[in-house]
């Protein structure tokens, strides 16, 4: 699982700038949790190998009763709880304030591992900067800038030792369990997600355990169904060892964005009965920006007249229009209606996202593409497409080399993605294309 980072302090120390700098724009958030301020953000970043989630926490008040600081305090408490460390930021311009002494207080108390983080650093001599915030008893502070980067990526090394420090890590090998089709079934509260576990593991009647995972009590569940090996990744709140549960539905938006990038194939479950949100819609678009492969259910469809059926498609192909690649499918978890096509795409997706696609193949339909539609002219430069090969599974990847490949518009190479599924029937998984153009060794020549 992917190591969580919480960004803490009061309001204007810099956590949002850390946070656009670590996820590298804001364009990666995934979700303001409806009904709630909107100053808690969740992002991916990376240093190196090592991938990680950060939560961008508001303006934080512990001793606040009441208001938006109290509601913005209720979310940095949640965030911290969710989190492996904490990078909690004052402001090194402004020094030390009773605020500050505060939140270290309360931080202290929960027993995270916890990063003292001087920001707005630049040009000023640690020793100097340093010596107020030893008061906090927080141990050697670390000073950077965030709008500048300074000790950006030092700062985020320690705080992922201490994160992976503090998960107690079992192993399991393969003769203990058969994985099978990683299967991550996520969605709002209340669409039917435990039902529908329930559903999975109880109508073949096979043994169902779960395995140690994080701190988070992550769990996976491997089951069988049809001679194949699958494990469901539990966002549905599922806690109770050993059993075929009964769980109070519980949101965690970290816990979905884990699953999401531990499993092979993502099941999005709506709820017929309730409009297409914008969480949804920010869901959905996480798991397109992830790779994986995706099939939809549409739960509670049992019950629906036709003309409420009809509204809720056109509902579905105006929001969710940009996962056209993917199977939906409308059932009943709680009846079990629709569920074997729904396993079937599931299968599909697996095998769309893992397939392998020989050079020669990919290439041929390459050439077949732009012998049907050639790529637009840009200025007197028009890009020549030479061959393909894949460069990576899960998503599928094709790499494309030739000359100018630059001068590729977006249309093209939209053109170019859906020659590609429909040759290869890539059917429930995103598909990445690459362009390497080859250097001119002509270039500069005669000058």
């Amino acid at each position: 699982m992917k190591p969580v980072i919480a960004l803490v302090g009061r309001p204007n120390v810099g956590k949002s700038t850390l946070f656009n700098r670590l996820t590298r724009s804001r364009d990666a958030l995934v979700a303001d949790l409806p009904g709630l301020t909107r100053d808690r953000h969740y992002g991916e970043g990376r240093i190196g190998e090592r991938p990680f989630l950060v939560i961008d926490t508001g303006g934080f008040e512990p001793v606040a009763k009441t208001g938006i600081m109290h509601e913005m305090a209720k979310q940095t408490k949640q965030a911290v709880a969710e989190a492996d460390a904490v990078i909690f930021l004052v402001d090194g311009r402004q020094g030390i304030t009773p605020h500050d002494k505060t939140i270290s207080d309360f931080l202290r108390k929960t027993g995270r591992p916890v990063l003292l983080v001087i920001n707005k650093a630049e040009g000023m001599k640690y020793t100097s900067v340093a010596a107020d915030f030893y008061e906090l008893g927080m141990g050697d502070p670390n000073v950077i800038s965030a709008a500048h980067g300074d000790g950006v990526h030092d700062l985020v090394a320690e705080a992922l030792d201490l994160a992976t420090n503090r998960e107690v890590e079992e192993e399991v090998t393969d003769e203990d369990v058969h994985h099978g089709v990683k299967i991550a079934i996520v969605g709002r509260p209340n669409v039917g997600k435990s039902t529908l576990v329930n559903t999975l593991l109880g109508e073949e009647r096979v043994i169902a355990f779960d395995l140690p995972g994080t701190t988070r009590d992550s769990i996976e569940i491997p089951f069988e169904r049809g001679g194949k090996h699958y494990t469901l990744i539990d966002t549905a709140g599922i806690r109770r060892r050993g059993k075929v549960f009964e769980a109070v539905e519980k949101f965690s938006v970290v816990k979905t964005l884990q699953s999401i990038s531990e499993a092979n194939v993502v099941l999005l479950l709506l709820d017929a009965q309730q409009d297409i949100s914008e969480q949804d819609a920010h869901i959905a678009g996480f798991i397109l920006e992830s790779g994986r492969a995706l099939v939809v259910g549409v739960n509670k469809w049992d019950g629906l007249d036709t003309d409420k059926r009809d509204a809720i498609k056109r509902d579905l192909e105006r929001k969710l229009n940009f996962l056209s690649f993917a199977k939906f499918h409308f059932i009943s978890a709680l009846k079990g209606t629709g569920i074997a096509p729904l396993m079937k795409s599931i299968d599909a997706a697996y095998a769309a996202a893992m397939i392998k696609l020989p050079t020669p193949k990919l290439t041929r339909a390459l050439e077949e593409a732009v012998e049907h539609q050639q790529p637009r002219r840009k200025g007197s430069v028009r890009p020549k497409l030479r061959y393909a090969h894949q460069g990576g599974q899960n998503p599928p990847i094709v790499v494309i080399h030739g000359n100018a490949l630059e001068a590729v518009d977006d249309n093209y190479k939209r053109y170019l993605e859906k020659h590609f599924r429909e040759t290869f029937s890539l059917v429930g998984t995103p598909l990445r294309i690459e362009f390497r153009s080859s250097k001119n060794p002509f270039a500069g020549a005669g000058k």
